[in-house]
């Protein structure tokens, strides 16, 4: 099984509690990743995410790069509301961050995901609703379906 379709298994066979937040932990021996998806509201045919992390749990390809992994991901990933780009890579630190190209905009607010990248070895995505004008920030829940969200993990994943 690929790591998108363990991913959809786990979801369909999920029964979280309603009323809390929930983390699903999902290992795919077989890619390599671990993924860990926290939620707000799950039901049949979608999630209302607070956060996906993946986390490598074996050493990266040879000769992949912090870099070529951040603008691989801009390339490959296709289902969110708005494309990513890459806004900052911190050599120092090894992280890339990428931030949607575009943010939407609902009344003043704007939304927008991030995606951050540890090295090669994780990504942590989250969105957030900012005001215009640099007013503050906070993390917002966002919604895939099931099958948006298998492909979206596998497209960070790749590389």
């Amino acid at each position: 099984m690929t790591l998108d379709e363990t991913v959809l298994q786990k979801l369909a066979d999920w029964q979280p509690p309603r009323g809390s937040r929930q983390t699903l932990a999902v290992a795919d021996e077989g890619s390599g990743w671990a993924v860990s998806l926290t939620v707000d509201r799950h039901d049949d045919l979608s999630s209302a995410l607070w956060e996906i992390h993946l986390q490598r749990v074996v050493a990266a390809p040879a000769g992949l790069t912090l870099e070529g992994w951040a603008n691989g991901v801009t390339q490959r990933v296709t289902g969110l509301l708005e494309p990513l780009w890459v806004l900052e890579i911190d050599v120092q630190r090894n992280e890339a961050l990428l931030r949607s190209n575009e943010p939407s905009r609902r009344n003043a607010d704007l939304f927008y995901y991030e995606v951050l990248l540890k090295g090669t070895q994780a990504a942590i995505v989250r969105r957030y609703q900012a005001s215009p004008g640099g007013g503050r920030r906070e993390q917002v829940p966002f919604v895939l379906t099931h099958e948006v969200l298998a492909k979206f993990v596998r497209d960070l994943a790749a590389g």
